[in-house]
């Protein structure tokens, strides 16, 4: 993959602040960074699971891999993007925490948030990548 496209999949939480970092460059005039966060919410299931804690990421890791680069190749074809960064966790992702940080630094700001919007629209309907919702009485799979 090519020196400008970063991605991981890691139980670490993940540090946004080194994500802009990552994409920072002097050619970018707009950097745009998505974050995807485990929000609060009450179990729809009826059951009395309470409230959700937690979700759980589960991947088929190398796929997941594969198809995060073939999105990242195909926006820097479509983009002029200087940097992009896709890293997701893996585990468990407690309410509030970032569960995927998408940066992405171009020449000017539109191309940024296109580009960024773009990867994680298609990671989401593509990458391998399933959740579990932790309720505080229970627990249910989801699609990712």
């Amino acid at each position: 993959m090519e020196e400008r496209v970063d991605i991981a999949l890691q139980r670490e939480p993940l540090d946004t602040n080194a994500a802009v970092a990552r994409v920072t460059v002097a050619e970018a005039g707009g950097i745009a960074l998505f974050l995807g966060t485990t929000r609060a919410q009450r179990a729809e299931t009826g059951k009395g699971d309470g409230d959700l804690v937690a979700l759980e990421y589960h991947a088929y890791e190398e796929m997941a891999h594969k198809q995060i680069a073939k999105l990242a190749s195909e926006a820097v074809k479509r983009w002029p993007v200087c940097q992009l960064v896709v890293w997701h966790r893996l585990g468990e992702v407690k309410v509030g925490e970032p569960s995927v940080v998408i940066a992405v630094s171009t020449p000017h700001r539109g191309d940024a948030f296109d580009a960024c919007e773009f990867l994680i629209d298609e990671l989401k309907k593509i990458a391998p990548i399933w959740k579990k919702e932790l309720y505080q009485r229970g627990d249910r799979w989801q699609g990712a």
